[in-house]
This record gives structure tokens, sequence and C-alpha cells, in this order.
């Protein structure tokens, strides 16, 4: 689950990492407040989990706290759209930062390697820029420092990396205490990435985070309840930010064949059923154990909010889920959104009977089998 660049900021901060200094907020008046306290020098951030926000018109610099807070006005309850993500997010709060002066520009960030089953840190004298990009011109410029799950991170270790970076000499002795502090923040945290780019160093001098990323594992959040907001808009993509907010299992493929079923295991079987017979699975949804009629319902919404699917299949198995309960839903969703595309069901197992009987009142085609109804959905989809 990522965090925003100001929850993120928080979180080093803890850990002893110097960050800019500044406020989240999502009230013009107060926005001008924050920038009056750094005399008006401060930059504006749209604050959504999506990447190129800056090209988006999401940051900008100002000189004026007042021109700081129209811009705040103008940018809360805009949708930003860039090329990493077409869908748009809505921008709900910014962060008012102080503008800091930098000379040079460092990348550096903590991640799993999960080839060599260790932690590894990634540092780089090339801030300011796509790290894949990086690698593939400079790739000399990176510097991977492995970090042993038995003995930690030495020091040592760490000056050595450092020095071999080609860093300013200034800013060495920092960016070894902030690497160390990095990897604290890591492992005492649960996350899953930490990156800083840039990492700033000013004329003065000074190290800092001007930009901060950090992912949690979202199977630890039930530690970290102060970031619950964070998991409702934590998806880049706005149908799977609404999901996580219903708290629905929602992954979105890029394909045009809706699929819904109960349960993961059935879900993906669904999915290399629709690739097998020469469709494209639009998406993952699992509607969960025992899921009553509007649950279902929902989730048909939330698999047709995709204007890309052409066809849908549902495919159920009733244990504690009961078939006619997903057939009341099915026939709710139509009803009410007017599907005009083709649906197929198969639903086997408790109440299957009661179920195949509701679905038969409608146009949905019925399945007795998996691979039947991806094969189905797949002729009628793209016939």
């Amino acid at each position: 689950m990522k965090l925003h660049e100001y929850q993120s900021k928080d979180l080093l901060a803890r850990f002893g990492v110097t960050v800019p200094g500044g406020d989240v907020t999502s009230d013009p008046a107060e926005a001008k407040a924050i920038a009056d306290r750094y005399n008006g020098k401060v930059v504006v951030k749209a604050q959504v989990l999506m990447g190129g926000r800056g090209k988006a018109g999401g940051v900008k610099l100002f000189n004026d706290s007042s021109e700081a807070a129209a811009f705040t006005k103008e940018l809360i309850g805009k949708r930003l759209i860039s090329i990493q993500n077409p869908d748009g997010m809505i921008v709900e709060k910014v962060l008012i930062a102080e503008q800091i002066d930098i000379a040079e520009e460092y990348y550096v960030s903590v991640l799993l390697d999960r080839a060599a089953g260790n932690l590894v840190v990634m540092l780089s004298s090339e801030g300011g820029m796509e790290i894949e990009e990086v690698a593939e011109k400079t790739p000399e410029k990176i510097i991977r420092i492995p970090v042993d799950p038995a003995w930690g991170l030495e020091a040592f270790q760490v000056r050595a990396a450092v020095a071999e970076s080609g860093i300013n000499k200034i800013a060495q002795g920092q960016m070894v205490k902030m690497i160390l502090q990095l990897v604290k923040a890591y492992q005492e945290t649960d996350a899953d990435l930490i990156e800083i780019n840039p990492c700033a160093l000013t004329p003065e001098g000074k190290l800092l985070a001007a930009d901060a990323k950090v992912s949690i594992d979202e199977n630890a959040l039930f530690r970290y309840p102060e970031y619950a907001s964070a998991m409702e808009d934590g998806a880049d993509d706005p149908i799977e930010a609404e999901a996580a907010k219903l708290g629905i299992a929602y992954v979105r493929l890029g394909g045009d064949i809706g699929v819904i079923g109960n349960g993961a295991g059935l879900v993906m079987c669904s999915l290399d059923e629709v690739n097998a017979a020469g469709g494209r699975p639009a998406n993952f949804l699992d509607v969960g154990g025992g899921a009553k009629a509007e649950r279902v319902k929902t989730c048909v919404e939330l698999v047709m909010k995709d204007p890309n699917v052409k066809g849908l299949l549902i495919n159920i198995f009733g244990g504690i889920t009961r078939g006619d309960e997903v057939a009341k839903g099915i026939m709710e969703a139509l009803e009410q959104l007017k599907l005009t595309i083709p649906v197929v069901a198969r639903v086997e197992g408790t109440a299957a009977e009661e179920a195949l009987a509701i679905l038969k009142t409608s146009s949905i085609v019925g399945a007795t089998t998996m691979q039947e109804a991806a094969g189905k959905i797949v002729e009628l989809a793209y016939k």
C-alpha cells in the first residue's frame, strides 16, 4: 500500500531523516497560513497516488502565499490526468512545503531483492529522474548495497558504497547516516519500498529528502491504523481505489472480458480459462464468501465502470455463498445498469438450482462448467 508524500515524509522524519518543512491541507485559507510560515516561498503538491503529477499540473512553485492559496483552491476537486494514469485521480488535499534550493540531486532507495532473498539499498549520484532511465543510460552510476538478513547492514559497508557512488564529499557522511536510518525505517514499519528521489543537497551542504515514496505491506496494516485512509485511496487506478473503499478485492488487468467469482483461486482459474478461450480478462474480482445480493450488484457495477468491458463472466461455486443470492444481485444489476453486453453465468453448489431458475428469466446465458462459460463469453463478446 502506497503512502502519500506527506505521510511518507512524516514516517521517515520519525526515524531521523531530514525533510523540508510543510503541512497538508484541503482549505485555501489554511494553505495561505502554511505558506506564510515560509514567507510565501513554497511548493504546492497535489497529494494523489499517481505518477507524472508534476507534468499533469499538480506541482507548482510560488513566492507569494496568496498565489499558493489560489492554486490550492484551483487544485482541490480537480482530476489530474497523466500518461501513467490516463483515467486520472481527483485531488482531495495538497502538501504546502517550503521551497529548498538544490545544488545536487541524488537517488536512494531500500527494497526487497526477491532473487537474492535480502534487502538491497540502491544509490545513485544521478537523482531527479527515473532510476530505470539511469540504469539504461548510465548503469555504472547505480550502486547496490546488499543487506544481510542475519547480520544487517554495517556502517563500513555503507561508507565504502557511498564513496564509490561519486556523490559530493560534503554529502557523504550525511548520506551514510541517512541510509542507515532508511534501512531501520524499512525494517521497523513493514515497508516493501522506501524511495527518496530526489535526495537533495542544498548549497549550504545540507542533505534532505526533497520527495519520498513509502509503500507498506498491506498484510501489516493492522499495526498502522493511522494509514487507514491511505488504504482507501492507495490504488493508482480509480476503480481499484473505489473497490478498496468498499472492501472488495478488485484488480484491473487491461482486457475486455469482465470476470467475477467467489474465492481467489476460482477467480484466477476463470482468468486462465478466458485466456485459453482466446479472450482478454479485464479484471480480477472476488466477491468474497457469503456474498449477499446487494454486494454482488455492487461488484457488477464496479466491473462495468471499466469502459473497455464488452462481456461479463460470472463464476460462482456455492459453499457459504448461496447461488440464489448471487442470482438476485445479478438481476438487480442488469435492471439498474440496463446492460447491453453479453453475460454468461455458471453457478454450482448451494442453491444452484434456485439460481438457475432466477437467471432463466433474463438474457443471461447459462453454463454448466467453467470451461464452457469461458468459451461462451469469448464467443459472444467477440462475434
